[in-house]
C-alpha cells in the first residue's frame, strides 16, 4: 500500500510561487505578511487540508512552538483573565501554552522558570511572585536565548519589554472620585512596596491627595493585600479616634475585607465610609454592597503581552518593540457616594 504524502511547508510554497518562510509567517497569520498572500497561502492550506509537522518544526528551527507562563495564582480573576487573552492569540498563531504558579513564593518561581528552559518553550511571560527579591532566575532565561516579556508585576531588573496597567492614574482617578464626593480622610491598602504596581499606586493615591491639599496621614497607608488582612488592619483603624471616611484599596478582595470590617462596626456604606477596589473581578459584584472598582481589562494585558513575545520569538531584528500600557476604567457602584454636579 502506498504511503501516503503530507502536504508540507515546501508544496504548498513551490505550488504558490513564495518563499517556504512566507509561508511559514503566512500560516502562524504573521502581520509582515500582506493580508492578501495571509489569505491565499491559508486558504490552500485548509483546502488541501494541511497540518504541520510539529516535531519536524521544532528540530529544524529550535522552536517548540510552546509558550511558558508563570503567575502568582491561578485562582485569582486577573490572572485567570490574562491566561485566557494569551491562549486566545496563541491559540491563533499556531502556539500552546504551558502555566506555572508561584503561589507567591520565590523558591517556587525558580523551579517554574527551571521547568520552562526544561521544557525549551520558545518564550516566557511571565508576573512575578511579591515575595521576589533577586532577579538570577529571570537573567538564566535570557541567558538561554530565551525571549521573556512580563506583564502586571514587572521586574525593572531584566531589559525587556513589559506590559503593564497604568497603576498610577487608575489610582489616582479613584482617589481623586472619593475625594470629589466629599471624601477628606482616605486610607490606601497596598500590596508590599518592593514591586512596582505598589509604588506607581501608592504615588497616584499621594497625588491626588496632594492636588487637593489634603493632608497625608502616614498612619493611614498599610499593606494589606487581601481579605483577611484588609479586614483586620481595617478593624484596627476604623475604630481610632480620627478614622477614615474613605480606603482605596490595592485589589478587590482587599476591598471585600474593609467592607466586612465596616459594617461589623455599625458603619454605613458609603455615607460614613467609602470603599474602592482595584481589579473589577467577580468579587466585586458579589458584596453587599457591590464595590466600586477599577477595572484592569485582564483579558487585554493576556492579548498584548502575547503579541509581543510572539513579535520578539519571530522577528528578532526588531527594534521599535514598545512597551504596552493599559488603561483602567472607573466602575462606579454601591461602595461609593454619588458625585452630585
Amino acid at each position: 500500500m502506498k504511503k501516503r504524502h503530507n502536504l508540507t511547508i515546501k508544496d504548498i510554497a513551490r505550488e504558490l510561487n513564495v518563499s517556504p518562510s512566507t509561508v511559514s509567517r503566512a500560516l502562524k497569520n504573521n502581520p509582515y505578511i500582506s493580508r492578501e498572500t495571509r489569505k491565499m497561502i491559508q486558504e490552500y492550506a485548509r483546502k488541501h487540508k494541511y497540518k504541520p509537522n510539529t516535531l519536524a518544526l521544532s528540530l529544524r528551527t529550535k522552536q517548540t512552538n510552546i509558550i511558558g507562563v508563570i503567575v502568582p495564582e491561578l485562582a485569582n480573576h486577573f490572572f485567570s483573565g490574562v491566561l485566557s487573552g494569551v491562549e486566545t492569540v496563541a491559540e491563533n498563531n499556531g502556539y500552546t501554552m504551558v502555566v506555572c504558579q508561584s503561589l507567591e513564593d520565590y523558591q517556587k518561581e525558580i523551579k517554574n522558570v527551571q521547568t520552562m528552559i526544561e521544557t525549551q518553550v520558545s518564550g516566557v511571560l511571565i508576573s512575578q511572585s511579591k515575595n521576589t527579591f533577586k532577579y538570577d532566575h529571570f537573567h538564566e532565561l535570557t541567558e538561554n536565548n530565551i525571549p521573556v516579556i512580563f506583564f502586571d508585576r514587572i521586574c525593572t531588573g531584566i531589559d525587556t519589554e513589559k506590559v503593564v496597567v497604568d497603576d498610577y492614574s487608575g489610582t489616582f482617578t479613584a482617589v481623586e472620585y472619593m475625594i470629589k464626593t466629599g471624601c477628606k480622610r482616605i486610607a490606601f491598602f497596598s500590596a508590599p512596596l518592593n514591586l512596582e504596581i505598589s509604588k506607581n499606586r501608592k504615588n497616584g493615591y499621594l497625588d491626588a491627595l496632594r492636588k487637593y491639599k489634603l493632608p497625608v496621614d502616614e498612619s493611614f497607608i498599610r499593606i494589606a493585600d487581601n481579605k483577611r488582612l484588609g479586614y483586620e488592619k481595617a478593624m484596627e483603624i476604623l475604630q481610632e479616634p480620627n478614622r477614615p471616611d474613605a480606603f482605596m484599596a490595592m485589589n478587590d478582595y482587599t476591598a471585600s475585607g474593609i467592607l466586612v470590617a465596616a459594617k461589623q462596626l455599625g458603619l454605613r456604606i458609603p455615607e460614613d465610609v467609602s470603599i474602592c477596589g482595584f481589579s473589577n473581578s467577580n468579587i466585586s459584584q458579589d458584596t453587599d454592597p457591590m464595590l466600586t472598582t477599577m477595572d484592569q481589562h485582564p483579558i487585554r494585558i493576556g492579548e498584548e503581552a502575547m503579541k509581543l513575545l510572539i513579535d520578539k520569538i519571530e522577528n528578532e531584528d526588531n527594534k521599535n518593540r514598545k512597551n504596552k500600557i493599559i488603561k483602567t476604567s472607573l466602575i462606579i457602584r454601591q461602595t461609593t457616594r454619588k458625585l452630585v454636579y
